[in-house]
């Protein structure tokens, strides 16, 4: 039996480590977006990983997290939908301006053609991590360092870090190709909880996002979504701060009561539409909030750790997006879903270095996309883009088509993310000639 080293336990890291863990009735994992591959023999498994799923449960949320449709059915095809049940069904995604007179845009909402779904990663981690030693994984629970790592990877044949934060992922070289920024585009601020009301024309669970600003001053983004937590139900709202703008208040890191009081006196001074509808809510736990700063980076996905031993990247480790694009735990679980692919086809061959390049250099022909996506909404939108929020606003089926394209973001590809295409669209759907403010607000 062929052994692998999963180093993380996040989203990416379990999900790969129990989709070589097949269940009882042999489903391996998705050969596509919707459909189960051929069941295989299990591996031998050991994740690493420093808490114990009671600590994680017990600790401060690790995320936001949105999954839409085509990353459900991974985990659905995985047979890893633990909480399909119980987690509120996003079925729209709301679009809205702070001030109409800078801003070409009204608001808008599109419906998701397949509902999205949020769960807390503490929730999810530790329920994974138990479901995998159920299937007979094996866990070590303690630190993992950068000089660990040779030896774990003298003991397995194949070794997979998954970690995204930290020095494990500093293992990987920074490409500074794909890698256009050297310090974080956003300050985070982010808080589960209860008693917030759903705005008129959005009646069920939802995202929706107000960016605030002009084109030349944007000040950040607000965001509101519905999720499953640790004892049910609640909401997330969460801050993308530009540095040094007014949301940038989060330095101190405070903790779920500060960031609820700060959070509705920023809405009471810039978004009083929001502000009434947030104005009830308070933190679901003691472990609400998270406050923060990343800087989106794609690494080199192969690390040599000692002489002749390489370990492969993966999720985070190697693609780190910026949560603005709400892409961080779609793309884990797509890159989880291919690397389970790349490993059962490999049958008794060598896990090697030419193996690992080729593994993410396939994965990286989606992924590129969907960080240019990501990257493309840190900064002011172009005009072409100001010309589809224009147009969404008026024409249902462009607000459709922008909201769904979050499911699978390299689609923006063909009309998002160029100007020449996007007018093309535009005109096919008779929402050309938006209008867009002569100085650009």
């Amino acid at each position: 039996m062929r052994r692998i080293a999963v180093v993380g336990a996040g989203q990416a890291g379990l999900h790969l480590a129990l989709g070589l863990r097949p269940d009882s009735t042999g489903a391996a994992g998705p050969s596509g977006p919707y459909e189960l591959q051929e069941p295989h023999e299990p591996y031998d498994v050991t994740v690493y990983t420093a808490r114990t799923p009671d600590e994680v449960r017990a600790g401060r949320v690790l995320s936001t997290q949105v999954m839409y449709g085509p990353a459900l059915a991974l985990e659905r095809a995985a047979g890893l939908h633990l909480w399909e049940a119980e987690a509120p069904r996003l079925t729209a995604l709301g679009f809205s301006v702070a001030d109409p007179q800078r801003s070409p845009a009204g608001g808008f909402a599109g419906p998701l053609d397949l509902p999205a779904q949020s769960v807390d990663l503490r929730v999810k981690t530790a329920d994974w991590l138990e479901l995998f030693e159920a299937r007979g994984g094996r866990v070590e629970y303690g630190t993992v360092g950068p000089d660990d790592l040779p030896g774990i990877a003298a003991a397995h044949d194949l070794t997979v870090v998954a970690s995204g934060r930290g020095p494990l992922a500093e293992v990987f070289a920074r490409d500074a190709r794909h890698s256009p920024f050297e310090r974080p585009q956003r300050r985070l601020a982010v808080c589960y909880v209860r008693g917030t009301r759903m705005p008129d024309g959005l009646s069920e669970p939802h995202l929706r996002v107000t960016p605030v600003g002009g084109s030349e001053e944007l000040a950040g983004e607000f965001f509101v979504m519905h999720a499953l937590t640790l004892d049910g139900p609640c909401e997330i709202v969460l801050w993308e701060a530009v540095p040094g703008g007014p949301f940038d208040v989060w330095a101190d890191r405070p903790g779920p009561g500060e960031v609820v009081e700060r959070t509705l006196e920023l809405l009471r001074g810039h978004l009083p539409g929001e502000y009434e509808l947030c104005r009830g809510m308070e933190p679901t736990d003691a472990g609400a909030s998270l406050t923060g700063a990343l800087t989106p980076v794609v690494r080199r996905p192969v690390a040599e750790v000692a002489p002749g031993a390489h370990v492969l990247g993966l999720g985070d480790a190697v693609v780190l997006h910026d949560p603005i694009g709400g892409q961080g735990s779609n793309s884990a679980a797509r890159g989880a879903a291919h690397y389970l692919r790349a490993i059962t086809a490999h049958g008794g061959e060598p896990f090697d270095r030419t193996w690992m390049l080729r593994t993410f250099a396939a994965y990286w022909e989606h992924a590129r996309h969907v960080s240019a996506f990501c990257n493309m909404l840190l900064g002011p939108p172009p005009e072409h883009v100001r010309r589809i929020l224009s147009a969404a606003a008026r024409h249902p089926a462009v607000a459709h088509r922008y909201a769904n394209g979050f499911g699978d973001p390299a689609g923006f590809a063909d009309w998002f993310m160029d100007a020449d295409r996007a007018d093309a669209y535009l005109a096919a759907v008779g929402a050309a000639g938006a209008a867009v403010p002569a100085d650009g607000g």
